[in-house]
């Protein structure tokens, strides 16, 4: 490749029927640069794939019924030379299933499954785009050297690994790459986290120093306020780098949270597009480099029903070890921290209510004094929060409970107040945020 190219991907949301492979080739046929996919697995078929582990002995019949369901998105593909690489994905599902009915604990054989659904995708609308006189192929991301951070489970792509093995060759013409899995440490297929797709693809635009991340979904970008509490809002039309980290560890499950780590230094831009609505909408979402020229709020995230802990500390020896310890243990335990701060007297930590007895657990191991208290919800104001500290709602007035930590992208609050959609709408209103949203 001779020109910087850039790496579009398309989630499970816009992989739902036939349709939309045509949409997909009108956004290649359009682009005048080169371009790189990454694909996720045909829609539900992660879930299937995983409820198959669990009752294997339906192996036949899955494995039937998704050879049905591909071919309804290609059906030409059987006349194909792809079909042969179509049934030995198909076989490998097979012999993974029959791994799993004998020994449910084979990660290796578990993952190799999970896997099959984005080797399909790859494999499905490489061929559609091809019928559209693309010259697209499937590319698995393993075998071009992308190499995760981990063995079996990775929370990031192994940047310095992956540019060492990275196969540039095998990226000619429009390739359809997997998304989510690569080649762990071991050497064996390891897995992202669910939507690690996204990260696939900001990991290969860092590699091949791309032009842009076009992240194709369902919505028309980042909201102010997450849909699902039914305020009504516009996408945000900017996010910085660090103001994107913060939604997506919170409240925005539109981005997985290790999205925009690879690019960050490199200023290459994200943008999150509405497979249909964005050519007559306009309307998309673009993370890029921090401005802080703003000085006010883009939106507001919210967890629901969330406990604070407070550990005293008393003044600890090496409390910084001690913390490092804590947060290790939390994070092998699976409890999510939502939010923590910490002195020399004292240590405060944010998360879900269910994780109570858990997290006390943990903690009474170390110490005498741990309590804890109910709040209906974690509100974090998300943008350059520094010129609002004053102007936002007091305690007294109900709004908030308590203001927590807060950083030059965020400020986080506790409220105990349980109608959290009128709160949010309050709140949108006094900030003024969402005022300027609209395209």
């Amino acid at each position: 490749m001779n020109e910087l190219p850039e790496i579009h991907k398309f989630g499970g949301s816009c992989l739902r029927d036939a349709s939309d492979l045509n949409r997909i080739a009108e956004v290649m046929l359009n682009s005048t640069n080169p371009c790189i996919i990454v694909v996720s697995a045909l829609w539900g078929t992660t879930d299937r794939l995983m409820r198959a582990a669990k009752e294997p002995r339906y192996a036949g019949r899955l494995v039937n019924d998704l050879a049905s369901q591909h071919l309804r998105f290609a059906p030409n593909l059987i006349n194909s030379p792809l079909h042969d690489t179509f049934q030995m994905v198909l076989k490998g599902i097979e012999d993974s299933l029959e791994i799993l009915a004998t020994d449910r604990d084979d990660s290796g054989a578990y993952n190799r499954l999970l896997a099959a659904g984005e080797r399909l995708s790859a494999l499905v609308v490489a061929f559609a785009l091809s019928e559209h006189g693309i010259d697209a192929h499937p590319v698995g991301s393993e075998d071009i050297g992308l190499c995760l951070d981990g063995t079996t489970t990775a929370q990031t792509v192994d940047m310095k690994q992956s540019t060492k093995l990275l196969q540039r060759s095998a990226l000619y013409g429009t390739p359809v790459v997997t998304g989510w899995f690569g080649q762990g440490k071991d050497g064996n297929i390891a897995l992202l986290g669910r939507g690690g797709s996204d990260h696939t693809a900001t990991a290969l635009a860092a590699l091949l120093d791309a032009q842009r991340v076009v992240l194709w979904k369902d919505v028309l970008g980042i909201y102010p306020v997450n849909p699902r509490w039914g305020v009504h809002s516009s996408p945000i039309p900017y996010l910085g780098y660090a103001e994107a980290i913060e939604f997506s560890h919170i409240d925005a499950p539109i981005i997985h949270p290790a999205t925009v780590e690879p690019v960050y230094a490199l200023g290459i831009p994200i943008e999150i597009r509405h497979l249909y609505s964005y050519e007559k909408t306009g309307m998309k979402t673009v993370i890029g480099p921090d401005i802080h020229e703003l000085s006010a709020p883009k939106g507001i995230a919210c967890i629901p029903k969330v406990a604070c802990i407070v550990v005293e500390t008393k003044y600890m020896h090496r409390s910084t070890s001690a913390l490092s310890d804590v947060l290790q243990e939390f994070n092998a335990a699976n409890i999510r921290i939502c939010s923590f701060e910490s002195n020399n007297a004292q240590w405060r930590f944010i998360i879900p209510q269910h994780e109570v007895n858990r997290s006390i657990g943990l903690l009474n191991q170390r110490f005498d004094e741990v309590s804890f208290n109910y709040y209906a919800a974690m509100v974090s104001l998300i943008g350059n929060t520094g010129e609002h500290k004053l102007t936002i709602p007091s305690i007294e007035n109900g709004w908030v409970s308590a203001q927590l930590n807060s950083s030059q992208h965020s400020t986080h609050l506790l409220t105990q107040r349980s109608d959290i959609s009128n709160l949010l709408e309050e709140l949108m209103t006094q900030l003024s945020i969402g005022a300027n949203n609209d395209n």
